[in-house]
């Protein structure tokens, strides 16, 4: 199993080398800091060179999602960080992304995934959203949080050249 993770990471590393700004800049957008602001790489540039969604970007390659996704788009992604998918059960992770289980890793990713751009201002007003993958996802707003799915959007429009990330806290499962 380290042998697994550490290919990986090796793999993630290789993906991100050269890519986007960390998402540390992304909210900034006054004098020197505008130019950082915008959009330098797609979704999955933008994803790996934030550094906290190492687990997502291997699951796309296995998934074979990651052209899909540097791809024109545009896509809104509900992105799980890497200690969302550390909070499933024991095993999940592994299981999912061996050879056998793509079908299942393809179906739980393209529910992360609407097609569109769909900024926080236009997520907030909707009740719910058709994903990639047919199954449509439930989307709470309130006291201005909003919940898809159950999982929290902790940071919205991150955004990529070709759609916009919003960060949450737990993979999402369709039918679940």
């Amino acid at each position: 199993m380290n042998h697994r993770n550490a290919s990986l990471r090796t793999l993630v590393v290789a993906l991100a080398l050269g890519l986007a700004v960390p998402l540390a800049h992304a909210g900034h957008h006054e004098g020197d800091h505008a130019k950082a602001a915008q959009a330098k790489g797609d979704i999955v540039d933008t994803a790996v060179a934030a550094g906290q969604f190492n687990t997502l970007a291997a699951a796309l390659t296995a998934a074979g999602l990651v052209d899909t996704l540097k791809g024109n788009g545009p896509f809104t992604v509900f992105a799980p960080t890497d200690e969302a998918f550390a909070a499933l059960p024991a095993g999940t992770v592994e299981e999912l992304l061996k050879p056998a289980n793509k079908d299942k890793l393809v179906a739980i990713l393209t529910y992360h995934v609407v097609p569109g751009r769909y900024p926080a201002s236009r997520v907030g007003g909707l009740d719910e959203a058709t994903t990639v993958n047919g199954d449509a996802v439930d989307i709470v707003a309130a006291d201005g949080a909003v919940m898809v799915d159950g999982a929290n959007v902790v940071m919205a429009d991150v955004k990529a050249t070709n759609g916009v990330i919003h960060v949450i806290d737990k993979v999402l499962m369709p039918g679940g």
